[in-house]
C-alpha cells in the first residue's frame, strides 16, 4: 500500500504533540484553580480527581463519537487468557517500575519525590489513601485512558497512542521516581483499553498498582534497588507488554493498515459509539 501523504504525516505527528499538551495543560490550570479555592495540595488533589472523572464521564456520556475509533471492541473469544496475562504483567508492571525507580533513586534522589511523600504525610493517612486508592485511580483513568488515549487513537496507531499517553501519564507525576514507577503501568493500562474499550478494568488495575504501592513491604522493594534487577524486571515486564499488545491489537485489515500508517482514510468507518 503506497504510503500516506507527508501532510498527513505531519498532521498526525501535530496531533500527538497538541492534544496532549492541550489536554495536560487544561488539567494543571484546573487543578491550580482547584488547590487554591481548598488549599492544601493533597486535598485539592483528590477534589480536582473528582471534578475530571465528572467533566469527562459526561462527555463520554453524551458525545460518545468524541471518543470512537475504528475497529470497536474486539470480540470476547480469549478472555478468560488475556485477564489471566494482564494480571501477570500488572505484577512485573509494580516490581519493574518500583526496581527501576528505586534504584534511581539511590543513584541521585529526588527533591520532587521527596516533597510529594511530605505532602501526603502532612495531609494525614485518610485523605493519602483517599487519593491512592480512589481520587488518582478514577480521576487518572478518566483523563488518560478515558480522554487522551481514544482521541489519539482517532489519528494515530496502538504504539504512538500508547507511547504518547504513558510519557503524558508519567511526565503528570512531575519526578524522576514517579515517573519511573508509573511508566510501565500506564503502557499496560492503554493496552486494556484499546482491548476492553471501556474503562472499570483500567480503574481495578490502576487500583491494585497503588494498594501494592501502600502494602508491599519496603525490605522487599528496597531488595530490588540494583541496576540487574530493574534490567531483568523490565525485560520480562516488556515480554509481557508484547504479548497484551498482540491480544489487544485488531487484525489488521485495509482501514487498519491505513490508521496505522497515519493516514486519514480509516477514519471513514468510525463506529457510532465508542
Amino acid at each position: 500500500m503506497p504510503a500516506p501523504p507527508i501532510k498527513s504525516r505531519l498532521v498526525s505527528i501535530a496531533w500527538c504533540v497538541l492534544v496532549p499538551l492541550g489536554v495536560l495543560a487544561a488539567y494543571l490550570g484546573l487543578g491550580l484553580a482547584v488547590v487554591s479555592v481548598v488549599g492544601e495540595p493533597v486535598l485539592g488533589t483528590a477534589v480536582l480527581g473528582g471534578l475530571v472523572a465528572l467533566l469527562v464521564g459526561a462527555a463520554r456520556l453524551f458525545r460518545p463519537r468524541w471518543f470512537a475509533n475504528a475497529p470497536t471492541v474486539r470480540p470476547m473469544s480469549g478472555t478468560p487468557r488475556f485477564t489471566r496475562t494482564v494480571l501477570g504483567c500488572l505484577a512485573l508492571a509494580f516490581f519493574a517500575g518500583q526496581s527501576l525507580a528505586l534504584w534511581l533513586y539511590t543513584l541521585g534522589g529526588s527533591a520532587g519525590f521527596d516533597e510529594s511523600t511530605r505532602a501526603r504525610t502532612d495531609a494525614g493517612p485518610v485523605v493519602a489513601l483517599l487519593l491512592a486508592l480512589v481520587a488518582a485511580p478514577v480521576a487518572e483513568e478518566m483523563l488518560f485512558r478515558g480522554l487522551l488515549y481514544p482521541l489519539l487513537r482517532r489519528r494515530v496507531g496502538i504504539v504512538a497512542a500508547v507511547l504518547v499517553t504513558a510519557a503524558g501519564f508519567s511526565l503528570l507525576h512531575a519526578n524522576v521516581v514517579q515517573f519511573a514507577a508509573t511508566l510501565p503501568l500506564a503502557v499496560l493500562l492503554a493496552l486494556v483499553y484499546e482491548r476492553a474499550r471501556v474503562l472499570w478494568p483500567c480503574v481495578l488495575l490502576h487500583l491494585a498498582f497503588n494498594l501494592a504501592a501502600v502494602l508491599v513491604p519496603a525490605q522487599l522493594l528496597g531488595a530490588l534497588a540494583n541496576p540487574v534487577s530493574a534490567l531483568l524486571m523490565t525485560a520480562a515486564f516488556l515480554a509481557c507488554a508484547l504479548a497484551v499488545y498482540r491480544m489487544a491489537a485488531p487484525a489488521p485489515g485495509p482501514a487498519q493498515d491505513d490508521r496505522e500508517a497515519g493516514g486519514e482514510e480509516g477514519r471513514e468507518s468510525e463506529p457510532q459509539a465508542a
